[in-house]
């Protein structure tokens, strides 16, 4: 059984899409700020190993679905709460298209009590990590 880590961020609060992705990109700029090239956090987990966020953004837009995207964005700062300071072992597995590659699955829960999950992408030969995607669980 996977634990999961209650975080001190609520959801982000709005539908619309372009008020969500306003909202998202001011938390983003406030961690770019801190580091000089590519925008990173540091994660609790990884032994304060770095975790690039550049993917995120790049996959959210991959989805054709805005209602989706918006709802990916809902839990943005939540998620980021959970990978600076879980330490809680994520579910782990190695992709299935590319050996050199391991997806770790971290169960988180917001304020309101609502589960999500971020995924996060571990490259093996140089053990570079990226966040991949935050969504909402139904149920686990």
């Amino acid at each position: 059984m996977t634990k999961v880590y209650k975080t001190n961020c609520k959801k982000l609060a709005g539908t619309d899409f372009k008020e969500l992705h306003q909202k998202t990109l001011d938390v983003y700029k406030k961690i770019r700020r801190k580091s000089k090239r590519r925008t990173y956090i540091r994660s609790a987990y990884f032994k304060k190993d770095k975790i690039f966020l550049e993917l995120f953004w790049q996959h959210l837009f991959d989805k054709e679905n805005w209602k989706d995207r918006a709802r990916r964005l809902r839990y943005f700062p939540a998620g980021i709460d959970l990978i600076q300071n879980t330490r809680f072992d994520p579910k782990s597995k190695e992709n299935p298209n590319k050996s050199g590659e391991i997806f770790h699955r971290f169960i988180g829960m917001t304020k309101e009590n609502e589960l999500f999950c971020v995924q996060i992408k571990e490259n093996k030969k140089n053990n570079q990590k990226f966040l991949i995607s935050i969504f909402p669980i139904v149920s686990i």
